[in-house]
């Protein structure tokens, strides 16, 4: 009976430890330290909440970039992958499918090499990156379909250089583009 009790108040103490404490303790930190990461990254247009940084959105408008693929339609609550292996025919079509509507969304020559990204859906469904070739493969639709002029689509490029993103830490990773953050600043070239 004395070791029941024993288990029962160590219980209660990591329970309550692990439970709450920790937790208020490493929410009230962050809050301090790093309130808008912590809060979500949230971007807000006219006092609304439109999106986070963090989470990608799916654009199909031809006047906007195009999303990384989404195993989960973009929804943050059930965030995965397909988990299909590379072996999977399921995902030999998808990919293939994914890149015949890329090349034919953008008017790219058939040859052209897709960035993989653009191919497969993130592990999460939610990255909201995109690589900087990925983005440049973009750009002729975007102009075309928003009637850019020569000095619009300069400012289109140049929008693309101040949203790239270096590796993290310089080594690890590639530049990427943040493409929600994107779409947002094009719409005021």
């Amino acid at each position: 009976m004395k070791t029941l009790y024993i288990s029962l108040k160590i219980f209660l103490f990591f329970t309550i430890l692990t439970g709450i404490i920790y937790p208020l303790m490493v929410t009230g930190i962050a809050q301090l330290i790093f309130p808008w990461k912590a809060n979500g990254s949230l971007i807000t247009k006219d006092n609304e909440v439109i999106g986070s940084k963090l989470i990608g959105q799916e654009f199909d408008s031809i006047i906007y970039f195009s999303s990384r693929p989404s195993a989960v339609s973009y929804n943050p609550l059930p965030s995965g992958g397909s988990n299909y292996g590379l072996t999977n025919t399921k995902l030999k079509e998808l990919v293939n499918e994914r890149k015949k509507q890329f090349i034919a969304f953008n008017q790219l020559d058939s040859l052209t090499f897709i960035p993989l990204e653009m191919l497969f859906a993130s592990a999460s469904g939610l990255d909201p990156h995109i690589s900087l070739n990925a983005a440049l493969l973009q750009v002729e639709r975007i102009a075309k379909a928003r009637n850019y002029t020569e000095t619009q689509k300069q400012k289109l490029l140049e929008c693309i250089k101040a949203h790239t993103e270096k590796p993290q830490f310089l080594c690890f990773g590639e530049e990427r583009v943040n493409v929600f953050l994107l779409n947002l600043d094009i719409d005021k070239i």
